[in-house]
């Protein structure tokens, strides 16, 4: 799988939204308003980059300045510093890294005036964490240099699809800025349910052909260039810019199949919530970067037909999500069509079926 795309595209679509990106303590850029503000002077307390609900006994193992503890539910490393604040967390069978760092800010003003702060920052390690691999010369030398390591996280990836996000390019292959959803259903409203049509992959939004390692070939559709549903947004973050490996079915398979039921039941990685066919009692297990997945079907059956990943906790104290969705027409963590909480009674928070961590 391409990490850096190489491919030529079509050239770049006009923007459907516009917004600006700022920073704080003199690092600021423009962009999107979806916006990411990156202090990196002051950086905030690492406590606040992993849930603070973890149980068990734990086992304090001191290598380099890191002690090591195994906590449960579910299973997973968790490594502080000397002083005993939380710098990371690695959980048995996922490949996802969640890390401390400066903090950010993400925000989405045009249609929501939540905003999420956090320490968090989620890394891919190249293979699942198990017991013990802290003691391997492979994680002695990548712990420090990725806790260290400020370059663009799955997190600062996602919003680079967000409102207004600019356009960037490799090689002529427009790779990433503001995308779509899909295109406009005929008799739909924008503000109906489902204004746009879903069905766009990654492949869609980057505008080239793919073949997937077992040979399945696809084309993307003209009428789809920049656009991405909610799982194609998974895939092209995940699958085509983390590296996260991606197959073309909604059988089970190597990495991510295609639609959202089919990853909230064949993907690898850890259940953490799974599905009862109802609203999950307790989301404390959650922690940034988890893939969360929705049975949201108007006028359906009632199955996971929506996917997002988790952001964190807003200022208002409300677990908060990012996805694309049809009324906001692309890729946002805002409230147009829906409250994008995980809590309460709204929309969304009602149709919570099941979570993943990759």
């Amino acid at each position: 799988m391409q990490q850096v795309p190489t491919r030529h595209g079509p050239p770049g679509r006009r923007p459907s939204r516009r917004a600006v990106l700022g920073g704080v303590a003199g690092a600021v850029a423009a962009g999107a308003v979806g916006l990411y503000a990156v202090d990196r002077a002051s950086g905030g307390g690492p406590d606040d980059a992993v849930p603070q609900h973890e149980s068990g006994s734990p086992s304090a193992v001191p290598t380099g300045g890191y002690r090591f503890e195994r906590v449960t539910s579910p299973d997973r490393t968790v490594v502080r510093d000397a002083s005993g604040n939380l710098l990371a967390t690695f959980t048995d069978g996922a490949r996802t890294a969640l890390l401390s760092g400066p903090q950010r800010t993400f925000s989405e003003p045009r249609t929501t005036d939540a905003v999420v702060h956090s320490t968090a920052w989620v890394r891919l390690m190249s293979t699942e964490w198990s017991r013990g691999r802290e003691n391997t010369s492979w994680f002695r030398s990548w712990f420090p240099e990725t806790l260290a390591d400020r370059s663009p996280d799955v997190l600062m990836t996602a919003f680079e699809y967000g409102d207004g996000a600019p356009p960037k390019y490799k090689n002529g292959l427009r790779y990433a800025g503001d995308a779509n959803f899909g295109p406009r259903v005929p008799g739909q409203t924008e503000d109906s349910f489902h204004s746009r049509d879903e069905k766009s992959d990654f492949y869609d939004y980057l505008g080239i052909p793919w073949t997937f390692p077992d040979g399945m070939h696809v084309t993307p559709e003209k009428e789809r260039y920049g656009d991405v549903d909610c799982s194609g947004f998974m895939r092209l973050l995940w699958g085509y810019r983390m590296g996260y490996p991606l197959h073309g079915t909604n059988d089970p398979g190597v990495g991510l199949p295609r639609r959202a039921y089919a990853i909230a039941k064949y993907a690898p990685g850890v259940v953490l919530i799974p599905d009862t066919n109802s609203r999950p009692a307790d989301i404390s297990m959650l922690q940034p970067g988890d893939l969360v997945f929705f049975a949201i079907n108007i006028g359906k059956p009632i199955t996971v037909d929506h996917c997002g990943m988790y952001l964190g906790i807003d200022n208002e104290g409300h677990p908060r999500f990012y996805s694309s969705r049809s009324q906001a027409n692309g890729p946002t963590m805002g409230d147009k069509a829906g409250v994008a909480r995980l809590d309460g009674d709204g929309f969304y928070a009602a149709g919570l079926r099941v979570a993943r961590r990759l």
